[in-house]
C-alpha cells in the first residue's frame, strides 16, 4: 500500500489531513485513510472537514471515473469512532449534533456520482463498517485479521452513524439485529454469505479487484435470504416484519432483565427506519444513540473499556521487562489443565507440553482441545489444516522429557500442598535454572507452595477461571519472595492466552473467591431462613449477575466450594464459616452438576430446556420453603456481602487500586459490568448509605453484617473510590 502511495501523485495540501487522494492513470482516486501518529484507524469529529474538502475535490475533478476507499494502516482498516470524542459530550444536543455530523458525511459520500468501493482489511468495526456501508460496494481481503461489526451495544451503545438504517438494508432484519444485538463481529466468508461484502479476495489482489469494480460500475445486491415461504414473510412484508421485531424484543429482555436500555433502543431504531421512513430512522437513531451516551449504564461500561486499554499498556512490574516465553509445559491432565494448554497453544501460538501420571489424563486434555477446535472447524471459522497445525503444538508425556527448554510449567494438579511442593522440587530438578513454576491454585497461599523450593523467586499463583477458553481473568499472585522479573514474565504470559490478568496479594482465598465466599454464604444462610432456592437465583439473575448463586454452586461444584471455606476461615476468621447444615449435602453425595445431583434436576431427571430445583433438597436440609423476603432484598442482602469485602480487599491492598478490584470482580465472578463493578457501586450508593444498611442488618440479623472499618472511615470523610 505505501509503496503504491510513494509512486503516485499525492496532493501536497492534504499531507496533514487524514484523508488522502492519490489518482490513479485509469480514472480511478484512491481515498487513504490513515491517522497520523495512531496504529489504528479511529473516527474523530474532527475529520469532518477533512471529508468535506475531499469529497468537494472528488466531485469537482471529471477525471475520477471511480473512488476505492482503503486503508494506510498495514492490518487494519477502521477500528470504529473514538470513544474520547464521546465522552467529552457534556449534553445531549451536542451527541444529537456529533451522530447527525457523521450520518451526513457519510450520506455525502453515498450521494457521490461515481462508484465508490470500499477495500477492506483487518478490522472494519463500528464506525468503521458504518462507513464502508455508506460506499456503493465493499470487497474484504481473506486475512484472519479481517472482521466487520457493528459491536457498540457492548459499550451501552448504537451505532449512530447510520449504521441502524443501512445494515438492515444489506443483510435483512434478522440478521442486522442478530449483529447489533449481540455485537458480533463477522469473518470475511461469513460477511461474503450474508451480502455484508460483494466479493472476498487475496489481500494482494485487493486493491485491483476494487479498483475493478469501480471501473465496472454495477453492483449487484449481494444478500442471500433463504428462500423458503416463512424467510420471504418475515423478511418481505410488514406484518412479518412486525414479528422479528416482537421476537428480538422478547429475546433481549430474557437474556438483560431490563437493565441494559440499548438493545431494546437498536430495534427501535431498525422498525422507524424500514416502517417509516430513512429519513425518520436517521432522526430516531441519532436520538437514541444521545439517550444512550447520557445513560449511567453506558458510562459503566465505557469506564470499563478505558480501564482494560490501560492495563494492557501495563506491565506486572513498571520498568521491569518481561522474558520472552517460547515453550510453556502443563501439570495436570484435567478439565483445567486441559483449558490451559488449548489458551497456550491456540492463543499465545506458544507449544504446550501436557504432563500427567498417566496416558488417560493426556489423552482427555488432548481431546479438550480437539472437541474445542473441531467445533470452529464445523463452523466453518477455522480450516482442517489450521486445526492440525494447532493440534500438533500440544504434546504429553507421563515423564519430564523436554521440560528442559521450557520456560514456563504451570501446574494444575489437585489441591493438596504437599502434593504441589514435591512439583514444585520435581520441576527445579527437570527445568532450566530460569524456569518459571506458576500454580492455579484457588486457595492455597503461594508462599507455602514455594516454601521448600530450591529457587522460590521463580515461584508465582497464576489463578484461571473454569472453563479456562471463556473465562477472561486470571489472577496473578507473587509471594514475598517472587522476583519482580517472574512477575513481568507471567503477567505477558497471561495476556498472550488471551487474558486479562490483575496481580493480587498473597492471602487466603485471593481476590475473587474471597469476595464470592460472603455472597454465597449469605445466598446458603437465606436458603436455610426458608428462601426458595430458584428464587434466590431469579433475584440475582435479574440483579444482573450471569447465573444465581446456587446454581453456580452446582456448576463449580459444592465439594469444592466445601474445601475453600475452611481454609478462608482458618485465616481470615469466622465470618468466613459455612453453615453446618450444608456438611448434609456432601453426606449425601450432592456434588452438583458433575454428579447429576445437586440443588437442580440433572441427567435422566430433567425436563429438556428448563432448569428445575431438586425439591428433595429440602426435606435433607428439614426446610419448608416459604419465601418471605422480596427480590430486592435478597440481591441487596447477598452483594452488600460482597460489597463490603470487596472494601476491606482494598484497604489490605489486596488488589492493587480499585480498578483492578472492579476488573476482577466483573471478569472472574459476572459482577453486573453496568454497575461498572462492586466499587463503583459503592460510589454510586455511597458509603454513608452502605454502613448504614449494614449495620441495621448486624442488630436485627447477627454480627456477620458488621460494615468493615475502611467503609466505616469513607461513610465519616465522604470519600470515595474513584
Amino acid at each position: 500500500m505505501n509503496d503504491m502511495i510513494n509512486d503516485t501523485n499525492i496532493d501536497k495540501e492534504n499531507t496533514l489531513s487524514a484523508f488522502t487522494l492519490v489518482r490513479q492513470e485509469n480514472g480511478i482516486a484512491h481515498l487513504v485513510m490513515d491517522v497520523i501518529d495512531d496504529t489504528m484507524n479511529t473516527l474523530k469529529a474532527e475529520f469532518g472537514e477533512q471529508v468535506a474538502e475531499v469529497l468537494a475535490e472528488i466531485k469537482s475533478d471529471t477525471a475520477i471515473t471511480g473512488v476505492v476507499l482503503c486503508s494506510g494502516k498495514k492490518d487494519s482498516f477502521v477500528a470504529g469512532a473514538d470513544i474520547n470524542m464521546i465522552n467529552d459530550c457534556q449534553t445531549k444536543e451536542e451527541v444529537v449534533a456529533l451522530a447527525r455530523q457523521g450520518q451526513m458525511i457519510f450520506s455525502q459520500l453515498e450521494q457521490l456520482a461515481v462508484p465508490v468501493v470500499a477495500a477492506i482489511n483487518g478490522a472494519c468495526l463500528g464506525g468503521g463498517l458504518e462507513l464502508a456501508m455508506a460506499c456503493h460496494a465493499r470487497v474484504c481481503s481473506d486475512s484472519p485479521k479481517t472482521a466487520l461489526g457493528l459491536p457498540e451495544v457492548q459499550l451501552g451503545l448504537l451505532p449512530g452513524g447510520g449504521g441502524t438504517q443501512r445494515l438492515p438494508k444489506l443483510v435483512g432484519v434478522q440478521k442486522a439485529l442478530d449483529m447489533m444485538l449481540t455485537g458480533k463481529q463477522l469473518k470475511a466468508k461469513q460477511a461474503l454469505k450474508a451480502g455484508l461484502v460483494n466479493d472476498v479476495v487475496p489481500n494482494s489482489i485487493l486493491i485491483a479487484t476494487a479498483e475493478k469494480m469501480a471501473l465496472a460500475g454495477n453492483f449487484k445486491q449481494t444478500v442471500k435470504f433463504k428462500s423458503s415461504m416463512v424467510n420471504k414473510f418475515l423478511e418481505g412484508t410488514s406484518v412479518g416484519r412486525g414479528i422479528v421485531y416482537k421476537q428480538a424484543k422478547k429475546s433481549v429482555l430474557s437474556k438483560t432483565k431490563g437493565n441494559y436500555p440499548a438493545p431494546v433502543k437498536i430495534i427501535k431504531c431498525v422498525k422507524t427506519g424500514m416502517e417509516q421512513s430513512p429519513a425518520k430512522g436517521f432522526q430516531v437513531e441519532a436520538e437514541h444513540f444521545s439517550d444512550l451516551v447520557m445513560s449511567p449504564e453506558s458510562a459503566q461500561l465505557r469506564n470499563l473499556f478505558f480501564a482494560t486499554t490501560d492495563m494492557k499498556k501495563e506491565q506486572g512490574v513498571a520498568d521491569v521487562m518481561p522474558k520472552k516465553i517460547t515453550k510453556a509445559a502443563v501439570l495436570g491432565g484435567g478439565l483445567m489443565g486441559g483449558g490451559i494448554a488449548f489458551v497456550t497453544a491456540t492463543k499465545a501460538g506458544i507449544p504446550a507440553r501436557i504432563k500427567d501420571i498417566a496416558h488417560q489424563g493426556i489423552s482427555h486434555a488432548l481431546k479438550y482441545s480437539f472437541d474445542l477446535l473441531n467445533k470452529k472447524v464445523k463452523r466453518r471459522f477455522i480450516r482442517k489444516s489450521e486445526m492440525q497445525k494447532q493440534m500438533a503444538m500440544i504434546t504429553g508425556s507421563v515423564d519430564y522429557s523436554g521440560f528442559k527448554e521450557v520456560d514456563i510449567v504451570v501446574e494444575a494438579v489437585f489441591e493438596n500442598l504437599e502434593l504441589k511442593q514435591n512439583m514444585v522440587l520435581e520441576v527445579e530438578q527437570h527445568a532450566k535454572e530460569s524456569t518459571i513454576f506458576a500454580s492455579n491454585t484457588s486457595s492455597l497461599p503461594i508462599g507455602n507452595i514455594a516454601a521448600k523450593a530450591i529457587r522460590p523467586e521463580n515461584v508465582i499463583g497464576l489463578h484461571y477461571f473454569s472453563p479456562v477458553d471463556k473465562m477472561p481473568l486470571v489472577e496473578i499472585i507473587p509471594h514475598d519472595g517472587t522476583s519482580d522479573q517472574t512477575v513481568s514474565t507471567t503477567v505477558a504470559f497471561a495476556k498472550k492466552q488471551g487474558k486479562t490478568p490483575i496481580v493480587v496479594k498473597d492471602k487466603a482465598g485471593f481476590y475473587v473467591n474471597r469476595i464470592l465466599a460472603p455472597y454465597m454464604n449469605e445466598a446458603a444462610m437465606l436458603l436455610l431462613s426458608g428462601e426458595p432456592i430458584d428464587k434466590l437465583d431469579k433475584a440475582l439473575v435479574n440483579f444482573g449477575f450471569p447465573v444465581g448463586p446456587m446454581q453456580l454452586l452446582d456448576e463449580v461444584g459444592i465439594d469444592v466450594g466445601a474445601k475453600i471455606g475452611p481454609i478462608l476461615q482458618a485465616d481470615l476468621g469466622d465470618r468466613f464459616a459455612a453453615p453446618s447444615a450444608f456438611s448434609k449435602l456432601l453426606d449425601d453425595g450432592r456434588l452438583g452438576k458433575k454428579a447429576d445431583k445437586g440443588f437442580y434436576l440433572y441427567g435422566k431427571n430433567a425436563k429438556k430446556g428448563k432448569k428445575q430445583v431438586d425439591e428433595s433438597i429440602y426435606s435433607l436440609l428439614n426446610l419448608k420453603p416459604s419465601g418471605s423476603l422480596s427480590a430486592e432484598e435478597i440481591a441487596k442482602r447477598c452483594t452488600f456481602m460482597m460489597l463490603n469485602e470487596t472494601a476491606r480487599c482494598v484497604d489490605e491492598g489486596i488488589v492493587r487500586n480499585a480498578r483492578d478490584g472492579d476488573i476482577g470482580a466483573i471478569f472472574g465472578i459476572g459482577f453486573p459490568p453496568f454497575l461498572g463493578g462492586p466499587l463503583r457501586y459503592i460510589d454510586k450508593i455511597g458509603a454513608q448509605s452502605l454502613v448504614a444498611q449494614l449495620s441495621q442488618w448486624a442488630e436485627l440479623h447477627g454480627e456477620r453484617y458488621e460494615p468493615c472499618q475502611a467503609l466505616i472511615a469513607m461513610a465519616e470523610s465522604g470519600s470515595s473510590y474513584y
